[in-house]
């Protein structure tokens, strides 16, 4: 009898040992370098712990990752915000939307050359993004501090075409948003990412000549899928656990030079 049962366990456990071990779930996320890949990086650590392989996959500018989401090479993209994602969209025909809220990064004006707004000269040169959103935010920070006047009622769509004041008859130098820290030194005045410059470790992303608000929760970062995979439940999960991770927080703050004025937990504040 114990002879049975011990060539019973041992048949049973011959039989587990072939048996494929259950495969863990897969994510591919785009992000572009930086706080957001960082904070992605550490994310899929606690992911790895809950049952999600993520591959991190670095893009250096601000149309391959909504192409590759959308075709699929990718799940997630991690860089954008709600009005550059609808511009997106609209432009290319893409099937793609928001799962979820992330980081809400400000934006700054920047000069290495003048201490002071007042002090950028006639005919100064200013560094700004050049897709639409992104550039109607930097015109609206340089009509707040009284550089530019905009048309009424553009708003962040607002272009360089619709300047309609221009006292000191600036120039303007337009550029991928990830490069204007590398333009900086080479303008007068610049709008500025403090994520990007604390990656480029190029000069203090603290020393801001004048900010956007925080408060402005729909330039929050979006996790972008194809638009049928929103309520996708590893999607869901990753999300939950970027957003509930101590880890993503500290890494967050690091990554924004350890001041709360450039940044803010979006998801906190819904």
């Amino acid at each position: 009898m114990i002879r049975d049962i011990r060539r019973f366990l041992a048949v049973s456990a011959l039989a587990l040992a072939v048996l494929p071990a259950v495969a863990a779930d897969k994510l591919r996320i785009g992000v572009v370098p930086g706080a957001y890949a960082d904070s992605i990086n550490v994310a899929a650590k606690d992911a790895k712990t809950q049952g999600i392989d993520v591959e991190v996959i670095e893009f250096t500018d601000w149309t391959t990752p909504n192409v590759a989401v959308n075709s699929g090479d990718i799940d997630i993209n991690y860089f954008q915000h709600q009005p550059f994602l609808d511009n997106a969209v609209q432009k290319n025909g893409f099937k793609l939307a928001s799962a979820g809220t992330g980081i809400l990064a400000n934006v700054g004006l920047y000069s290495l050359k003048h201490p002071s707004v007042g002090q950028v000269p006639q005919g100064g040169k200013v560094g700004i993004a050049n897709d639409p959103v992104n550039q109607g935010r930097g015109l609206l920070l340089l009509q707040k501090v009284g550089l530019i006047t905009l048309k009424p009622d553009v708003g962040y769509l607002g272009t360089i075409d619709d300047i309609v004041e221009n006292p000191r008859k600036l120039s303007f130098t337009e550029v991928e948003g990830p490069q204007l820290v590398r333009i900086t030194g080479d303008v007068d005045i610049a709008q500025g990412y403090p994520h990007f410059i604390v990656a480029a470790k190029a000069f203090d992303p603290s020393s801001g000549l004048a900010y956007s608000g925080i408060e402005d929760a729909q330039f929050a970062i979006q996790f972008v899928v194809k638009d049928d995979r929103v309520q996708d439940p590893v999607v869901q999960k990753f999300i939950q656990i970027y957003q509930n991770s101590q880890a993503v927080r500290d890494e967050t703050h690091r990554a924004f030079s350890n001041d709360d004025r450039l940044y803010t937990l979006a998801w906190l504040k819904k």
